[in-house]
């Protein structure tokens, strides 16, 4: 929680503790109490700013202020006094504080607004967003013929020492896209909107670092009702060992994208989209339809050309880019992609029909059709975990069913075994993993491991697994630095089960 946060909770519970023990009312100072706990939650609104998991603070200062005023300045005779002087409306005034008192602390304590701890690579971090349009390609999605596919793509690079105290934000659009967000998970609308007061380690729009020419590329992509910010872990730590990082918002495979001039598309359901995805996956009779245009290779292909996109783009920011940032730093020799889940299907897609990428990491999802029959001419990793790992988060959150399962699985390896460049690929499983461990989710609240939602592995342990093996992976084959966690067993991490072909 934020400091002042911490503060109003204190406050109310000691302004409790002496609304509810007589004998501490005469304390010297005590009357004053009431007026500052107010005044420290008006600060707190002012300062770092309402959020709803603090709603039960603000309104017990008030409240306690209210029964103090009325303690101290009210006759005791008269029939509001013989009320507060009654046990039975005593004992139940300090049950219902009490109750008050735990959603007051157990609300920003499960959903609190989180910090990235600091990456371990030595460059810091800037980030600066775009808004790009592919004026040549009708918005498949949209009825009108006049629609043209729309990317927010954020790119994260190696920036320059600096003072700047000011840091990103985790989801600018939070307000905006909290009912989307909170629709995959089921919960209320509001649920992720407090999201806009989390930063990141980067600072807006300073300058690259001067140390290297230019860095090494990569594109991100995320799953399916995702965004662009779900695995800031990775991204961030990739971006310290310098690498400059795109990660892109894919409209209505994302759970929502707001654009520059304030429009929203919110993303499809998972019902919706399934279809499509699994046609990509195998191949189905009749082809699913969208917007009257058969599709009998699924949706992955199209999502692929997303990427093609932005590296036509990236390569138009490094000629001359607008915000006079980034021209000339992009190393569009060596370009890699990383993502997860249905991400992690365009990735591989991508790298099958794009030459330009070099190197391919995808996470925990199964191979598109045509890309488990070719395989990758690139090096490439998967990181994932076993399949009891799979059944045991459909235990204890739904969802991998054994046909799931097996078609991940199968799939991957199919790729990595004998459709890979010998000696270039990578198949890491860490066993404990759930799907949601590969992005920020653990952070978002510490209830997530009761509930079932993320899997037994510590979550920090999980996030220095994949990032250790993404910054390995792409430093051997981006940056020509051989590391000896991609020849052998792990010695740091002896729970991963790491082979190469």
């Amino acid at each position: 929680m934020r400091p002042i946060e911490l503060l109003l909770l204190f406050l109310d519970l000691l302004m409790f503790t002496i609304l509810a023990i007589p004998g501490l009312r005469a304390v010297h100072g005590a009357g004053y109490l009431a007026p500052i706990t107010v005044l420290v939650a008006a600060i707190q609104v002012l300062i770092e700013g309402p959020r709803w998991q603090m709603d039960p603070a603000y309104v017990l200062a008030g409240l306690f202020c209210l029964v103090w005023w009325l303690q101290n300045h009210l006759p005791t005779g008269g029939v509001i006094g013989q009320l507060i002087a009654n046990r039975f409306v005593t004992g139940l005034l300090i049950g219902l504080g009490v109750i008050g008192l735990v959603a007051a602390i157990g609300l920003p304590m499960a959903l609190p607004v989180f910090h990235f701890p600091r990456p371990s690579g030595p460059y810091q971090i800037g980030t600066v967003t775009y808004d790009w349009v592919d004026t040549g390609r009708h918005e498949l999605f949209s009825t009108d013929p006049s629609s043209r596919r729309e990317l927010m793509v954020q790119i994260w690079y190696p920036a320059e020492e600096n003072s700047s105290t000011v840091h990103a934000p985790y989801m600018p659009d939070a307000g905006q896209l909290s009912p989307d967000l909170a629709r995959v998970l089921h919960l209320p609308a509001s649920t992720f909107g407090y999201w806009k007061y989390v930063t990141t380690n980067a600072a807006p729009s300073v300058p690259v670092a001067t140390d290297q020419a230019s860095y090494p590329v990569l594109v991100y992509l995320s799953g399916m009702n995702g965004f662009r910010q779900s695995s800031t872990f990775q991204v961030q730590e990739l971006v310290s060992h310098g690498y400059i990082v795109a990660a892109v918002d894919q409209p209505y495979a994302a759970a929502g994208v707001v654009f520059a001039d304030g429009h929203q598309i919110d993303g499809w359901t998972r019902d919706q989209m399934q279809p499509l995805i699994n046609q990509s996956l195998t191949a189905a009779e009749p082809a699913p339809i969208v917007n009257s245009q058969p599709l009998p290779d699924g949706i992955i292909p199209y999502f692929a050309r997303d990427v093609s996109f932005t590296f036509d783009q990236l390569a138009a920011l490094n000629r001359a880019d607008p915000q006079g940032i980034l021209t000339g730093r992009l190393d569009l020799q060596h370009l890699g992609i990383f993502g997860i889940s249905l991400g992690a299907m365009v990735a591989g897609e991508a790298a099958h029909l794009d030459p330009r990428i070099k190197a391919s990491l995808m996470m925990d999802a199964a191979m598109p059709a045509d890309v488990v029959q070719a395989g990758l001419r690139q090096p490439s990793m998967w990181i994932t975990r076993d399949a009891g790992s799979m059944r045991l988060e459909r235990e204890r959150s739904g969802g991998w069913s054994e046909t799931d399962i097996a078609e991940t699985l199968t799939s991957m390896r199919a790729v990595f075994g004998g459709k890979t460049v010998p000696g270039t690929g990578y198949y890491v499983q860490i066993p404990g993993m759930f799907h949601i461990n590969f992005t920020d989710a653990p952070y978002w609240s510490p209830l997530f491991p009761r509930l079932g939602l993320t899997g037994p592995i510590d979550a920090q342990r999980g996030f220095d697994i994949v990032n250790a093996y993404s910054v390995a992976f792409f430093d051997q084959h981006l940056k020509g630095r051989p590391t000896a966690l991609l020849d052998k067993p792990p010695e740091h991490y002896p729970e991963v089960i790491f082979e190469r072909h």
